[in-house]
């Protein structure tokens, strides 16, 4: 499972997938906020750094998942936008 150190505090638990190794699972919102309080990033620059090294990097079968937690009803709604 690969973990990256900087962002322990984000980490929220472990994804399962059937036949496939168990990955990290980690928060968006507090990736971003650990970015700006560390690294001195303007919320838009840890959103930019988020969604170009982590959330759209690849690095195999045991890449970190990224989640944007939110209800159903936001699920649902963020769902019909993209329609």
């Amino acid at each position: 499972m690969l973990t990256p150190d900087n962002l322990k505090e984000a980490f929220i638990g472990i994804g399962s997938r059937c036949g496939q190794p168990d990955i990290a699972v980690y928060s968006i919102p507090k990736c971003i906020e650990i970015l700006m309080r560390d690294d001195g990033c303007t919320y838009e620059e840890a959103l930019d750094h988020m969604q170009v090294n982590c959330i759209e990097s690849w690095v195999g079968a045991e890449t970190p998942m990224w989640v944007q937690p939110m209800n159903q009803d936001e699920a649902e709604t963020r769902i019909a936008e993209c329609d």
